[in-house]
């Protein structure tokens, strides 16, 4: 199982691998077996925020599986992300209950306040990463918005600038 991992490591001819430490780590600890995939693409995901393109290429080689496979893994399900991330991610809830209960002004609230233009998801300093979906699982408190996974219900623009704030200030800036 980790042994593959190791030799790729300690092989002088892989030097420009060793900046995979951490993937290196991450698969030695799941192994490389196919059943394994999706736990080491989370584990991944999870310490750089998304799935850049050369690691996931890395990931196929050293799990000896077709950089296809991996791909269509990371692009089938919706919790990966090939593009960065911010710091925050901040998802707003547009189903029916949160829709009709006023998520679309929060939403513009949110993206108004972070500095984020219609065409983007993400700000330029990867503060913030503003996504849009279909249920949070939680219409009684309609509108909701996540921020990482933390949960706000009956949320209205005045309140989710008020969070926002917050969340700025303890990053050291001002309004």
């Amino acid at each position: 199982m980790g042994e593959a991992v190791k030799d790729l490591k300690n092989d002088p001819a892989t030097l420009p691998r060793r900046r995979f430490e951490k993937v290196n780590e991450i698969i030695q600890h799941h192994g490389t077996d196919l059943s394994a995939l999706i736990p080491i693409l989370q584990e991944v995901q999870e310490e750089y925020r998304y799935l850049p393109e050369e690691i996931l290429t890395y990931i196929a080689t050293v799990m000896n599986i077709s950089p296809a496979t991996v791909y269509g893994v990371a692009t089938f399900y919706a919790q990966f992300s090939l593009e960065p991330k911010g710091k925050y991610v901040v998802k707003i809830c547009d189903g029916t209950a949160c829709h009709v209960r006023g998520s679309n002004p929060v939403n513009d609230a949110i993206r108004k306040r972070v500095g984020l233009r219609k065409d983007r998801k993400t700000t330029d300093d990867l503060r913030f990463t503003v996504e849009t979906v279909s249920c949070l699982g939680a219409c009684g408190l309609a509108p909701v918005v996540m921020i990482n996974e933390q949960i706000y219900g009956q949320m209205t623009p005045e309140a989710i600038n008020v969070i926002i704030d917050k969340i700025l200030e303890e990053e050291g800036e001002t309004k």
